[in-house]
Formats: C-alpha cells, sequence, structure tokens
C-alpha cells in the first residue's frame, strides 16, 4: 500500500486499501460501498447497522449482516416499527447478531422516526439526498489522508443534529458520515482505485429524489 491508500489487488486492479484483499469485504469494497442508493429500506438498513457497527469493525457487521435481516424482518421500517418486547427478547437471545439491547431498541425507535420522516418528506432518500455536499464542501484530492483526516464532516454533523431532534438515536456524526460513504451521498473511493470512476459515473447519472 502506498501513502495514496492503494493495494493491488490479485486482479491487477488498483482499489482502496481497507478491504485488505479479503474475499467477502472485496465485493463489498468493489460492488456496495459508495454507489448511490435511493431506496429507503436500504437507506434504513444502512444506518441502523452503522448504529451497530459502533465500537466494533464494519466487517464483523457485514459478516453477520444476513442475520441482521433475517432478526428486522428486512429492515422493512414499517413492520419494525410494529416490533415490542417479545421482539426485543427475541433479538437478545439472536447469536448471530449483535446483541445490544440499547442497539436493538434503537432500531425499533429509528423505524417509527423512520415513518414520520417518510411522511414529511415524502421518502427518507429524498430527506438524505437534500444534504448532499456541494463540490465547495470536499477535499481536492481525496486520497488516503484526506478520508483518514475526515471521520466526521460540517454536513455529517448538520444530518446527526437534526435526526437527534427528530428523536432518532446512535446516529452521532461519525456513524452519520460512514453512512455517507457507503450509500454515495460522497464518493470517497481514493484517487486510483478503478471503483472511484465508476461510482463517479453513477453520480453523474442519478436523478436526485
Amino acid at each position: 500500500m502506498s501513502d495514496t491508500g492503494i493495494i493491488i489487488g490479485e486482479d491487477g486492479k488498483s482499489r482502496c486499501h481497507w478491504h485488505a484483499n479479503l474475499a467477502d469485504y472485496l465485493k463489498y469494497h468493489d460492488e456496495e460501498w459508495g454507489r448511490p442508493v435511493t431506496d429507503d429500506i436500504r437507506l434504513f438498513e444502512k444506518i441502523c447497522l452503522e448504529g451497530f457497527q459502533s465500537g466494533l469493525s464494519w466487517l464483523t457487521i457485514l459478516r453477520k449482516r444476513e442475520n441482521f435481516r433475517a432478526a428486522f424482518a428486512g429492515f422493512d421500517f414499517e413492520r419494525v416499527s410494529l416490533f415490542d418486547d417479545n421482539d426485543i427478547e427475541r433479538c437478545l437471545a439472536d447469536p448471530g447478531i449483535v446483541r445490544h439491547r440499547g442497539k436493538i431498541v434503537s432500531t425499533i425507535n429509528n423505524a417509527r422516526r423512520a415513518i414520520e420522516l417518510r411522511q414529511e418528506y415524502g421518502s427518507l432518500a429524498r430527506y438524505f439526498w437534500s444534504f448532499e455536499p456541494g463540490h465547495n464542501e470536499r477535499p481536492k484530492v481525496v486520497d488516503r489522508a484526506a478520508v483518514m483526516a475526515n471521520p466526521t464532516t460540517p454536513t455529517s454533523v448538520v444530518i446527526s443534529k437534526n435526526l437527534k431532534k427528530r428523536g432518532w438515536t446512535f446516529v452521532g456524526p461519525t456513524t452519520v458520515y460512514a453512512f455517507m460513504q457507503a450509500m454515495g451521498l460522497v464518493n470517497d473511493h481514493v484517487e486510483g482505485c478503478f471503483c472511484r470512476v465508476e461510482v463517479e459515473a453513477m453520480r453523474d447519472a442519478l436523478v436526485r429524489p
């Protein structure tokens, strides 16, 4: 890996260093991370899983993601909003997920808040994409140093404060920025990563909600 944060894979392609050539992480890097998402269920899933990730590695959550989906009704927030104490206990007994009562309760709470947000904005996508940073808010060069120096941004702080004001939980600015990176509200594939050009083309072609 160079100072730019690039590593060369066995296929000869240049990529961001963080996947460490682990097969499942590599697939996530190449096919998901940073590619713009406007689907409400996926947006809700991701912000909840980022909350579960707090204090852990994303790889841990990624490898449990299908278990999380099974436990939380595919992150259909209409269904999750109806979860009760029995569902909380069911999740706490599920060894396939992170059994943290506060984060489980938070997911149920956030499902209810997501319904309110959709009623106000028409969709979660319209809400989140309304905060997309402008070019003047982005680093001139996205390299490893730029990404490492910015675990939060002014925009992620604004979104975090706004969500908390609306009653969302486990949505601190670092969690929110990781969500923004993953869902394509910004393109933080570093310069030289083959995905950066692909993601930028997808963002250019995207019809914003």
